[in-house]
């Protein structure tokens, strides 16, 4: 039970990391672009536009969901999940740092050490493709189903290549854990 209470912590942290740094680097980027554009960008949630990414947060999620009447409903709200629950469970294999010692007990800076990190890796990127094609075919039409057949093409061509550019450095360590990479 401490093993599977240990990991859910580690998942928790890694999700909330992760979605906490994606919402800063917005508003970095959006303070960027009122910088470029001589603006003042958002300043008017909390000291200096901080809490900015907090409201567009809570905006989002009261935000209600339209759902067009001739799309695949099942297929249309299961196609952005497929994109983003293989992205996050990617993180769960990166190691971010060394152990730590808490309450005694040396904590792994990864959620679970594979043996197999880099096909793991390989192979999450690739199920990223099934979310591209649900979301043309959802919308029945054809031309998005064209655009999502088109990107998973695409895809596909560039993850071949990333593996094949991945073979010399994967001889060279003799290992496919990303920890000894």
């Amino acid at each position: 039970m401490d093993y599977a209470l240990e990991s859910l912590i580690k998942i928790a942290v890694m999700i909330g990391a992760l979605l906490g740094a994606v919402a800063y680097l917005v508003l970095a980027e959006r303070k960027v672009s009122a910088y470029i554009q001589n603006r003042l960008g958002p300043n008017r949630v909390g000291p200096w536009g901080l809490l900015q990414p907090m409201a567009d947060g809570l905006k989002f999620l009261f935000k209600e969901d339209v759902i067009p009447g001739h799309v695949n409903r099942l297929i249309y709200v299961a196609a952005p999940p497929a994109i983003l629950v293989p992205a996050l469970m990617a993180f769960a294999i990166v190691p971010v740092g060394d152990t730590i010692p808490i309450l005694g007990k040396q904590i792994q800076m990864q959620v679970a050490d594979v043996n197999i990190g880099v096909l793991y890796l390989l192979a999450l990127a690739s199920l990223g493709v099934y979310g591209i094609v649900l979301g043309g075919w959802a919308s029945n039409n054809k031309y998005a189903l064209l655009g999502g057949i088109r990107a998973s093409a695409q895809m596909i061509s560039y993850e071949l290549s990333l593996g094949l550019s991945l073979i010399g450095i994967l001889m060279v360590a003799g290992s496919l854990r990303l920890g000894e990479i």
